[in-house]
């Protein structure tokens, strides 16, 4: 039979801790990659870089693709921590959730404002 020592600790909370530090992680590395392609093809171009030449790169299917990937891990990414802010500091539940919704809106504002940018949308 096995022996229990002391009381039984009863967890409680959201129970995500690992999935969203897995995915600080995984939204940080991809905005790293992003980082360095971009990077890349700045340093490819020759002589100073004109709005024909940002136009190129950000024309082009797959850097499209990616950079609409770098903005919705950004958010996420930024969503994640700054949750956590609120859920570790901000104590009165009522605030907390304003809180909440101001920076979920916030960020999907910026997020489309992002797209606008880029895309002229």
């Amino acid at each position: 039979m096995p022996v229990n020592y002391g009381s039984r600790r009863n967890v409680s909370g959201a129970h995500y801790g690992l999935r969203d530090w897995l995915m600080q992680r995984v939204t940080a590395a991809l905005m790293a990659l992003f980082t360095l392609l971009l990077l890349a093809q700045v340093l490819l171009v020759s002589g100073p870089i004109g709005y024909e030449d940002w136009a190129g790169i950000f024309a082009q299917t797959w850097m499209k693709f990616l950079t609409y990937a770098l903005i919705v891990a950004l958010i996420w990414h930024a969503w994640v921590g700054v949750r956590d802010i609120w859920m570790d500091y901000v104590k009165p539940a009522g605030l907390r959730l304003a809180l909440h919704v101001f920076t979920l809106v916030w960020l999907v504002g910026c997020a489309g404002w992002a797209f606008q940018v880029l895309w002229r949308l």
